[in-house]
């Protein structure tokens, strides 16, 4: 685990709300048009991993609930491939934009602003075909309670899909030596890194696992990044692609879980 202690719930989403995550992917206008493309753009182009472990289309027709939609760049594209999509956010600021998202694109879709360990109190008991949760789970003070709360809304024949961080990886070994941070602003409450116990741990008597793999090293120079210029940082600059490939799925940042409902 990153930290030792337990933040307050109020303490993460005033964190989130300060500064929504990828709000800063577009130098346009928050909430045009032009602004979401560039944030999407953006996002998949260093996360190219998430389109397929989400895969989009396969849920047109299906009830999507997905716990801290963010801005909602994977909900636009949920809705967009027809599926009934509902997102939770705790972060308030988030949740409007997201909203803001769906209006611009004429998109249909509901949102609540909601911790996602409080689900049972928002929604029908196994009512979604997919819970997908990417990137959040790892910032809740009640981790497995969570979890148990995605349990309980979640068809029993429904699919599980999440990212949480990995304790085995290049990012956390960075960090750990004082080199990174979990996120992109500083101060991040709580983000916990998972190893393959943690993660048993976790999911037990309400989830079992169907795949589990690892993706994601960001190589860029940070301050280049910001300024939207995509520079290697050397040592991944000079990396075979397919090498760099073998060491995302050794070392990736992104522990990748697909799950069904016990």
């Amino acid at each position: 685990m990153s930290v030792t202690q337990t933040p307050d719930i109020n303490e993460v989403r005033e964190y989130w709300d300060r500064r929504p995550c990828n709000i800063r992917h577009s130098y346009r206008k928050v909430g045009t048009r032009e602004y979401f493309d560039d944030v999407e753009a953006r996002k998949y182009f260093v996360e190219y991993h998430i389109p397929g472990f989400a895969n989009f289309p396969l849920w047109s027709g299906k009830r999507v609930l997905e716990v801290g939609c963010g801005i909602g760049t994977d909900a636009v594209n949920f809705a967009r491939a027809g599926a009934i999509y509902h997102g939770v956010e705790l972060s308030h600021e988030s949740m409007v934009l997201a909203q803001t998202r769906f209006r611009v694109f004429g998109l249909s879709g509901s949102f609540l602003n909601v911790s996602g360990e409080e689900l049972a109190s928002a929604f029908e008991a196994d009512y979604f075909d997919l819970v997908y949760s990417f990137g959040v789970i790892h910032h809740t003070p009640n981790q497995r309670g969570m979890i148990e709360q995605m349990r309980k809304v979640i068809r029993p024949d429904g699919v599980f899909k999440f990212m949480v961080y990995a304790k085995n990886s290049w990012k956390d070994a960075m960090i750990e030596a004082g080199l990174d941070q979990p996120e992109a602003q500083s101060g991040c409450p709580i983000a916990t890194t998972y190893d393959s116990t943690m993660l048993q741990d976790s999911l037990r008597g309400c989830f079992e696992t169907v795949e589990v793999r690892q993706a994601h090293i960001f190589p860029y120079e940070v301050e280049e990044y910001v300024k939207y210029n995509y520079v290697k940082k050397p040592w991944f600059a000079a990396m075979p692609e397919d090498v760099f490939a073998a060491l995302e799925r050794r070392f990736g940042w992104h522990m990748l879980v697909t799950a069904r409902p016990i």
